[in-house]
């Protein structure tokens, strides 16, 4: 019996992907009570600005990038959730600039009651995506689980002066998507068997498609700020690029470029519960058109897993850049701009 024959996968969890994580509201409220420590000045970037990955400083020309994430499946074939998992790990280590070294795998299954195949075409798949990202699985830990749950520890290097995060995005500059967004939507509803198999590889390829290529073309330009939108939704992540900025961005939900159908499914009440809760915590700080309804407005905050690269780049290089992009087979858009004015906060156009 193959792997794909013994279990849906997606009907082992309540949630599935980024979508399990702790809202954004809760886990702020979770830090806020850490007491302060002292801080080593090698850490070059800590928690403070909620970015994609630390970074611990080497020397004055190598620094390590590091990061965690795992998840319950977002899909229902073992292998694809495993590759899956491992490129939206893997990315937290390109949206800093950096280039990913080393992985650990973290484990979670129900070792007794699914089938080992199930197990070894999840590790399978995050392998052959480590390999394609030019990295080397050098452990992991597992445990028993009644609900399987995968993901990587992810380290990389970088240059201390080549670090890209959340907080550096400048007024004037533009902001470039690299994936489409709606993967929340359109994974709850393949637990509902409400997908074609069509729509199923579309956003299985969106997911498990590498940020890479993204930020090998991104490189050389002037790249103020970048982080990858994940499960706190576009906005979400956009939030704490301006709050961590000192900036204000603008955003043009017309131009944001959105997987197929996901509008029909939210609106027959396929919108997952984290992207409710992300809407919920940013509607303080965001300004949304009154003509724009509830469903429009929770696309725009739609937990994704494995989501693109948000790039604030210097705008004479925007042009160019989303070009470049384009040319290499990339998924990007123009979908904004960074200002000085509203500090902290998002308007959608």
């Amino acid at each position: 019996m193959s792997a794909n024959d013994i279990v849906k996968l997606t009907s082992l969890s309540s949630k599935g992907g980024c979508g399990c994580k702790i809202g954004p509201g809760d886990l702020s409220q979770v830090i806020r009570s850490l007491p302060r420590r002292e801080t080593d000045p090698n850490l070059l970037v800590g928690i403070e600005t909620s970015d994609d990955a630390g970074v611990y400083r080497l020397s004055d020309e190598l620094a390590l990038v590091q990061t965690v994430d795992f998840f319950t499946p977002i899909v229902d074939d073992p292998y694809s959730f495993g590759q899956i998992a491992a490129a939206n790990a893997i990315s937290d280590i390109y949206a800093m600039g950096g280039k990913p070294l080393t992985v650990l795998n973290i484990v979670a299954f129900p070792i007794s009651t699914l089938d080992k195949s199930v197990l070894a075409e999840i590790l399978r798949g995050a392998g052959d995506k480590v390999q394609e990202a030019g990295a080397t699985l050098v452990g992991g830990h597992s445990i028993d689980d009644k609900e399987p749950k995968f993901g990587l520890a992810v380290t990389g290097l970088i240059h201390p002066d080549r670090i890209r995060t959340n907080a550096g995005a400048k007024a004037g500059d533009k902001l470039i998507l690299t994936k489409p967004i709606g993967v929340g939507i359109l994974t709850t509803s393949i637990k509902k068997d409400l997908l074609s198999e069509a729509e199923i590889a579309r956003v299985t390829a969106v997911m498990s498609t590498l940020n890479k290529t993204a930020a090998e073309v991104m490189s050389p330009y002037d790249v103020h700020a970048c982080t990858d939108v994940t499960g706190f939704g576009l906005i979400g992540h956009a939030l704490e690029m301006a709050k961590g900025s000192g900036v204000g961005i603008r955003i043009d939900g017309a131009r944001v470029p959105k997987l197929p159908r996901i509008r029909e499914l939210a609106e027959a009440g396929n919108v997952p519960g984290g992207t409710k809760k992300n809407h919920e915590h940013v509607q303080a700080d965001v300004t949304f058109p009154e003509s724009m309804d509830a469903i429009d407005r929770w696309i725009l905050c739609d937990a994704v897993t494995s989501g693109g690269l948000l790039i604030s780049v210097a705008s004479e290089q925007s042009e160019r850049l989303l070009d470049e992009l384009v040319q290499a087979g990339v998924e990007a858009s123009l979908i904004g701009e960074v200002v000085g004015e509203e500090a902290g906060r998002i308007q959608v156009l």
